[in-house]
């Protein structure tokens, strides 16, 4: 059962991510709308989108203490996923003994950071006025997560050699034996639910980030015409009709 669950979220992620990005690839920006200041030219859009993924500009200058949030638990869960490299990496590079440590303080800081944010969208009153149940469990989700996580680094050590093998069948489509330990067992599964449900929430800025217009469009309205793609489309069926027509 768990291997069929296993299975269909992985194809859920990887098809609706797909699909959801060909999406906006194909959406047409039919305005001119980058948030000014914005660059002018196409390495300084290049620039501006690695510094807002890499550095969360835009919310810097929003509000510090938000900043201070969502950059610790992103920060922290790009740790904790690469360390998680080992249980479908094999044989494991060397470079892994020194993740090892970074990864489990990185796994309490961002279920840390979590906490943080949970606690301000239910304090801060503007911030739960336009909060969502959906934002709530989200954020419950990716706790339950990372809580079990740290549990069985903590607490209840599972079965390592056996986790790695399910996992490296998983990922290489061999199939796997389910692993008996009943938290792993209840770690994977909310990992699997996450995955399922990523392409169809608002996690989906990972892609999303890359096409948005206010972002990745240049400053240069008074250079270069901007035109509407729609606009395209409607004009080439209107000079079709007149062609044949005359």
């Amino acid at each position: 059962m768990l291997l069929l669950l296993a299975y269909m979220a992985l194809g859920i992620f990887v098809v609706g991510f797909g699909w959801r990005v060909w999406r906006y690839a194909n959406t047409p920006a039919p305005l001119k709308i980058p948030t000014t200041p914005a660059p002018t030219t196409t390495a300084g859009v290049t620039w501006r989108l690695f510094t807002e993924v890499a550095f969360f500009n835009s919310l810097f200058k929003g509000n510090k203490w938000t900043w201070l949030g969502g950059y610790l638990f992103h920060l922290a869960l790009a740790v904790v996923l690469v360390r998680h490299l080992r249980y479908f990496i094999e044989p494991l590079p060397h470079l892994f003994v020194y993740v090892e440590m970074a990864g489990i303080v990185a796994g309490v800081a961002m279920v840390g950071a979590l906490l943080f944010l949970l606690v301000r969208r239910f304090l801060v009153a503007r911030i739960r006025f336009i909060s969502s149940m959906a934002d709530y469990l989200w954020l419950l989700l990716l706790l339950a997560i990372g809580i079990t996580g740290l549990c069985m680094q903590f607490a209840a050590r599972p079965d390592i050699i056996a986790i790695k093998s399910a996992m490296i069948g998983w990922v290489t489509l061999r199939g796997f034996v389910t692993p008996t330990d009943g938290l792993f067992i209840l770690h994977f599964v909310l990992v699997l639910l996450m995955m399922a449900l990523f392409p169809f929430s608002k996690l989906m800025h990972l892609g999303g980030i890359f096409f948005s217009p206010t972002r990745n469009q240049t400053d240069n309205p008074r250079e270069v015409k901007h035109v509407n793609p729609w606009a395209e489309s409607v004009g080439a069926g209107f000079s079709a009709k007149e062609t044949s027509r005359g």
